[in-house]
């Protein structure tokens, strides 16, 4: 995979470093002379001087053969421009761009941006879902459709306790791939009965994890 990062900054650095670990074939684009010098010395010849704000240099390096272009300048706007060069002129498949600003991050994602990396989003998030969520846990999330699958354990106080799945009134497009029970993995039917203490895997619209939460493991449960 032909990865070209824009912004050679301590993400972007360390990025490259990660891929090319990984076999893939990487440029780093630095437009400050002095940084890219240093870029250079760590990482030889993968490191390219230019702005990759600018189409001449995206085309220089090849960026119509790109797999992912990834923009993590210091700059929202540039990060912005660079992913839509990449799109619209050379037809790169999938665009990433860091933002800086939050409130940034829908506007990227409106303009054509693939995928958007807020750190403090991230953190906020990990921050929400630890207050708001408590024995919710996030194994993955779909770009598409807005699905997640989660990980929540039965509180002995939830009124599912005792009741077999096909009894539960489970929220809207739920669904319950996995079981575990002390030591035994269960795929879970209609007629599997909960216990207190069962760990839940369930793939679920991500609006509705909180009546998830609300119906296996109740705040009030013990």
């Amino acid at each position: 995979m032909y990865v070209i990062i824009v912004g050679g900054g301590k993400v972007g650095l360390n990025l490259a470093k990660e891929l090319l670990r990984d076999g893939h074939e990487v440029l780093l684009i630095e437009k400050n002379k002095n940084r890219w010098a240093m870029l250079e010395r760590d990482l030889g010849e993968v490191v390219f001087l230019g702005d990759g704000c600018e189409m001449r240099t995206l085309q220089e390096v090849g960026c119509s053969r790109a797999d992912v272009v990834v923009a993590v300048t210091g700059h929202d706007e540039d990060n912005l421009t660079i992913c839509q060069l990449a799109k619209r002129k050379f037809n790169v498949p999938r665009t990433i761009a860091r933002v800086n600003m939050p409130q940034n991050e829908y506007v990227l994602k409106a303009l054509g941006v693939d995928d958007t990396i807020c750190g403090t989003r991230i953190i906020y998030d990990l921050i929400k879902q630890e207050i708001e969520v408590d024995q919710v846990h996030h194994l993955a999330t779909f770009k598409e459709g807005g699905l997640d699958i989660v990980e929540i354990t039965v509180s002995e106080g939830s009124p599912v306790v005792g009741k077999s799945v096909k009894d539960i009134n489970l929220p809207p497009r739920c669904l319950f791939l996995s079981l575990v029970r002390g030591n035994e993995f269960i795929v879970p039917t209609g007629d599997t009965m909960l216990e207190s203490g069962d760990t839940i895997i369930s793939l679920i619209d991500r609006q509705e994890v909180g009546r998830l939460r609300e119906l296996l493991a109740p705040r009030g449960g013990k």
